[in-house]
């Protein structure tokens, strides 16, 4: 079965950086596109970063956008989000999603495969 596990989250000041990982298992990581979402406390999950479907290409939130980076080790089957510049309003939960679906898509609904999220503080 799919397992998405995220790591890296923390407390940090504005304009610190943090680098999220999630570890893929049980799926064949290279066919999959791989995104991240966050959702903080009384507000609705958000779409934050995603590679396109074909694997070429990168898309961001505008909210994120310069200042987050998302990269992938097939190898390793992990995916990683680069987080600088953090600013309050990033504080939120993380999480890594996986879909098989043949077209780009930042929806969550989109997205069948979750981890379990991991903390991101950002204090002033």
């Amino acid at each position: 079965q799919v397992q998405l596990v995220e790591s890296g989250g923390g407390s940090v000041q504005a304009g610190d950086s943090l680098r999220l990982s999630c570890a893929a298992t049980g799926l064949t990581f290279s066919t999959y596109t791989m995104a991240w979402f966050r959702q903080a406390p009384g507000k609705q999950r958000e779409f934050v970063a995603r590679f396109n479907w074909t694997g070429v290409g990168t898309t961001y939130a505008d909210s994120v956008k310069g200042r987050f980076t998302i990269s992938r080790d097939n190898a390793k089957n992990t995916v990683y989000l680069q987080m600088d510049g953090l600013k309050p309003d990033d504080t939120a939960v993380y999480y890594c999603a996986a879909t098989r679906i043949t077209y780009s898509t930042s929806s969550w609904s989109q997205y069948p495969y979750w981890g379990q999220g991991t903390q991101v503080t950002v204090s002033s």
